[in-house]
Order: structure tokens, then C-alpha cells, then sequence
């Protein structure tokens, strides 16, 4: 296929081609990967600046994204790409073999740089989903900062770099630019920045921006910062987002509550930290949810409403496909024995057969999990009905899921999110979330406790 750029693609290449490191904010749907690519061809057959390209993404991305946009596009038919991923003999392979392109999944990074014993050579690194390297404690946050000064060129590709507030940015733009805007210390990052929100004492559990710090950073970080939202620059279906209320019974209300009250009782006295609050939302969400895991992991039930809801909404789309987003393990079982009972055909997409199975029209239901299938998927040609059966704290996940049909190259005119919401429950807390953006650890602690009422 001939590829001719719109003039924000056009743009952007241009501005990877002249920045040796270059942050490059794409909303979902511009196609940051054929712009990219097109850039990499360019540096490496036209200007011959760099020679031998690490891709970092996701793994579903680098197993399937990168290499299906090199072979869609006529001008990119010459670039060699390998692709690392699999068992450690598979991954050596690949690394051997004579490529331009080198797609390895984040997971793996530490591997290459400390275990693997290839040597490092790559002058190009591209981040696909740069967010993914905003904790700087991480084990492949602090192997790739050993290798950064070797590489003459970095690309940090993301739709949602501060998806869960103003901290984020140090982590991603210190692998960027070795902290040149921003610090090489997060200490330093903090005091400049930012002023103590929660704390217990001593311990600060958060913090908030200081007056103006956002424009202060956006400024420290603009010489290197592309920032472009898909509703600029195409013109989108229209996005419709609905919720679909569930009630639960006399009796079924009485199980929540006496559940809930029972992990009330189990807290410390003191403050709710981030560990434990994060731990009582998981435990409120299930419920919500309709089932919740005992302390020896069993599923114990609680309710149906969820599953009636789906189901009502399913017969709604009239062989309309459906894709539904669940979160726990038991989501999948329940939806799984429903949609069986029902003789529904659906899959989980989870691998390429499935993914071309619902891009063909030939899955009138999908189930996708955000945390392995958010990013970077092209679900598009499938359907354009979304069902967030069970929901999450995370914007980054949820706006990656949404953006998996509601994206360049969906052909409906209107793409419909529709969120499964159990009254009296946490998530009127987290869709109060989603819609305020406030994805931060703040956010979290203070809907546990408001849900509490403790």
C-alpha cells in the first residue's frame, strides 16, 4: 500500500528525523508506528545516521504491531526487522540475525542488556508506550539507563505520558534526555515541583503539584515534545460513552455490605495507605462484580447482575459485534459458562489468530484483558461496541482500550462505550475517576475511604 502522510504525519517524521531525542505525545489512532518506521527507513537509507534500531513495546505490539505496519507499507519493503521475543534460545536467534529493526518486549530488556551476552550495540532506541518506563525503581528502567549513554538517538512514543499525574514525566524523560530538564534525581524533581499531599507523620504517602508547576515542566520539556490529539487532526467517529445501572436485591445488598464491613474490621487502626487501599478497591470491585476470591483463592459468589446486563446488551446489538473488557480471572470464567450456556460464539484475543478471527467480522463476541491487550492493538475493523464489564482505576488502560476501536480506520460512524456499573458500589467511585482523570494514588485511597465511610 502507498503511504501518503497527512500533514501531521508528515510532521512528526520530520521531527523524529531532526531531534536525536525526541518525546512524541500521539493521541490513539495517528499512527505513531507507520510514522515512526518511516522515520527509522529514513535515518537508516537516506541520511545513514544510525545504523541498527532497538524497538521497545509492549508484547503483543512487538510481537504482531511493528511487523504488520512494515509489510502494509510499499515504501517500507526493504527494512529487515527482527523480532525477539519467545524462549531464550529464540531470543538469541533473533538478536543474530543480520536486521535493521530489532523489536523486543519490554519484559526482556534487563535480559538483553545484563543476560543475554550480546553485546549492546544498537544507536537508535524507539520506547513504544514510553509510560511503561515511569518507575524508576523498576529492574528495566534502571538496565536501560546503564545503556542510554551508548545510544546516540532515542524515540519515547506514548498517547498518555502522565496518565497517573505529574510525577510520571521524571522517570520517562530521564531515560530520554539523561535529566537534562528535568533532574537526574527524582528527590530534586520532587522539591522543585511538587509539595507533600497525604502523609502519617514522617511518611509522605503523595504529593501535589506546586502553583504553575505544570507549566513549568511542559516548558522544561518542550524543546524535545510533540504533543498531538487525534480530534486536531482526523476527522473521528463520534465517541458515545453510557452507563448501564444494575441493582443488586434486598438480599444481595446485605452480602455486599457484610462482606464490605468485613474487610472494614480487617484494617489496622491508623491510616489507609496505597498498599492496603489498593487491596480493599480490588476486594469492593470483585464484589461489585459479582464474585469475590476467598483467602485460599477459591470464587465465592455473590451475584448475577453483571452477567444479566451483558447478556441483555449482547441480544441489544442484534449480531452487532461486541467487544467486552473483564478484569478478574473469575470476569472471564463467569462470562465464559454465560455466553456457552447462551451458544454464543467468542474468543478471548489473546493471540494473532484470534485478533485477525474479530478484525474479520467472524466473532460476534471478544473478550480483551487492558492490562495485556491495551496497547497498540488494532481491533478497529471488528466492531465499534465496547462493554467494560468489569472497570479499572487506570486512565492509561482505559483510554488504551477505548482507543482499540475508536481509532483511525474505524469505518462506523459512532463507537459506543457502554460501562456495566453495580449500584450502591466502588465503581460509581472509579467512573468518578475516569471521567475527573484523577488516576493517582490520592484518588484511590480517598474513594476507599469515602466508600467505606470511615
Amino acid at each position: 500500500m502507498k503511504f501518503n502522510p497527512h500533514d501531521y504525519q508528515a510532521y512528526a517524521i520530520n521531527y523524529i528525523e531532526e531531534h536525536p531525542v525526541a518525546a512524541v505525545l500521539l493521541d490513539m489512532g495517528l499512527g505513531k508506528t507507520s510514522i515512526t518506521l518511516t522515520a527509522i527507513n529514513n535515518l537508516l537509507f537516506d541520511s545513514f545516521e544510525v545504523h541498527r534500531v532497538l524497538v521497545i513495546a509492549p508484547l503483543r505490539v512487538a510481537r504482531n504491531t511493528w511487523t504488520a505496519e512494515v509489510d502494509k507499507w510499499d515504501h517500507l519493503q526493504n527494512l529487515i526487522c527482527s523480532v525477539v521475543v519467545g524462549t531464550e534460545a529464540e531470543r538469541k536467534a533473533a538478536l543474530l540475525q543480520p536486521a535493521d529493526v530489532y523489536i523486543i518486549n519490554r519484559e526482556n530488556i534487563q535480559w538483553l542488556i545484563e543476560d543475554s551476552g550480546i553485546p549492546f550495540t544498537f544507536d537508535m532506541i524507539v520506547i513504544d508506550e514510553l509510560s511503561s518506563f515511569k518507575n524508576h525503581n523498576t529492574k528495566r528502567f534502571r538496565s536501560l539507563l546503564k545503556v542510554r549513554p551508548k545510544v546516540s538517538r532515542i524515540v519515547g512514543l506514548t498517547g498518555t505520558p502522565a496518565s497517573n499525574g505529574l510525577m510520571d514525566l521524571w522517570a520517562e524523560f530521564r531515560i530520554l534526555d539523561l535529566g537534562q530538564r528535568l533532574g537526574r534525581f527524582i528527590t530534586k524533581y520532587r522539591t522543585d515541583y511538587f509539595m507533600p499531599d497525604k502523609r502519617n507523620g514522617q511518611i509522605v504517602y503523595s504529593y501535589k503539584p506546586l502553583p504553575n508547576a505544570e507549566d513549568a515542566i511542559y516548558k522544561q520539556i518542550s524543546d524535545i515534545t510533540i504533543s498531538m490529539k487525534a480530534t486536531d487532526h482526523l476527522q473521528m467517529p463520534e465517541l458515545v460513552s453510557s452507563e448501564y445501572t444494575v441493582q443488586l436485591s434486598d438480599e444481595e445488598k446485605v452480602h455486599y455490605e457484610g462482606l464490605k464491613q468485613e474487610l472494614v474490621l480487617t484494617l489496622n487502626e491508623g491510616e489507609i495507605t496505597a498498599a492496603n487501599a489498593a487491596s480493599l478497591s480490588n476486594k469492593l470491585s470483585q464484589m461489585a462484580n459479582g464474585a469475590i476470591y476467598d483467602d485460599a483463592g477459591n470464587t465465592v459468589y455473590i451475584h448475577d447482575r453483571k452477567l444479566d446486563a451483558l447478556e441483555d446488551i449482547i441480544e441489544a446489538a442484534n449480531g452487532k459485534p461486541v467487544l467486552v473488557a473483564y478484569w478478574f480471572k473469575h470476569d472471564l470464567e463467569r462470562i465464559s459458562q454465560r455466553l456457552e450456556s447462551l451458544h454464543i460464539p467468542f474468543s478471548r484475543l489473546d493471540d494473532p489468530s484470534s485478533i485477525r478471527k474479530w478484525n474479520a467480522g467472524q466473532l460476534p463476541v471478544a473478550l480483551i484483558h487492558p492490562a495485556s491487550a491495551g496497547h497498540g492493538l488494532n481491533l478497529q475493523s471488528g466492531g465499534s461496541t465496547l462493554v467494560w464489564f468489569g472497570l479499572t482505576w487506570s486512565l492509561e488502560l482505559y483510554q488504551q482500550t477505548v482507543a482499540r476501536l475508536w481509532r483511525q480506520g474505524q469505518t462506523a460512524n459512532t463507537v459506543v462505550v457502554q460501562h456495566i456499573i453495580t449500584k450502591g458500589t466502588i465503581d460509581h467511585r472509579i467512573m468518578k475517576a475516569l471521567s475527573q482523570k484523577e488516576h493517582t494514588q490520592t484518588a484511590l485511597i480517598d474513594a476507599v475511604k469515602a466508600d467505606l465511610k470511615i
